[in-house]
């Protein structure tokens, strides 16, 4: 396994770091990774902008390749009471804990995928998944995690129209021949919209917004005769 990292420029004030793991005796890709960093005032939590010898300093490190292409992203909606799944009085542990005593970004994740339904888990993988963070979560925080299917996703995502129809990115045909079958085809959503938030006596404090794509597993099946 070998991992690449660099970074480069973001817009005027931020920075980005992407991230390429492939095997090294192939080249084979099996994850992209890309991520934006701007500075915060502290006091204000505003954004600021990047000192001039911050800025001289990084600049000769900046690689101007992508791991990504990134189209313009679409706007993660927040959730509220009326999602669909929700896990309440969750609770970081010491081990959860970050060099900064903050939550560590891993178990956000899995907060996250806990409100995924077992029967997802079980038939599809994990293919995107994209974080907007809006504050940091200490080891005092009860957190609430909060889960919306797309239900758009399903058409969008699930059966596309292009040079002829495909299923989760495989031809009709293939799918046939495995012996699915279109009328046996699950509508299930295929995009999820999360939020982690901490639970406060006045009101609630969003911790990071999170959209997830899912694929269909490929079928370990063999052909129907």
């Amino acid at each position: 396994m070998e991992i690449d990292t660099w970074v480069g420029a973001s817009g005027k004030n931020g920075m980005r770091r992407d991230w390429l793991i492939r095997s090294q005796a192939t080249g084979h890709v099996f994850a992209r990774a890309t991520s934006t960093w701007v500075m915060m005032n502290q006091q204000t939590r505003r954004l600021s902008k990047m000192p001039e010898e911050v800025r001289a300093e990084v600049t000769p490190w900046f690689i101007e390749k992508q791991a990504i292409k990134e189209d313009c992203p679409e706007k993660i909606v927040k959730l509220d009471s009326n999602a669909r799944y929700m896990d309440s009085n969750l609770k970081p542990k010491r081990s959860d804990l970050d060099m900064n005593h903050h939550v560590n970004n891993v178990k956000y994740v899995r907060w996250m995928l806990e409100t995924i339904p077992d029967e997802i888990l079980e038939s599809h993988k994990l293919s995107t998944i994209i974080l907007e963070y809006r504050r940091e979560c200490g080891n005092s925080d009860i957190v609430q995690s909060l889960c919306q299917p797309d239900e758009g996703g399903i058409l969008e995502d699930g059966l596309k129209q292009n040079n002829g129809t495909s299923l989760n990115g495989f031809s009709l045909a293939s799918k046939i021949l495995e012996g699915g079958g279109l009328l046996g085809f699950e509508k299930v959503p295929l995009r999820y919209t999360h939020l982690l938030q901490t639970k406060g006596e006045r009101e609630n404090a969003e911790i990071v917004r999170v959209r997830t794509k899912w694929k269909r597993k490929m079928s370990n099946m063999p052909f129907s005769t």
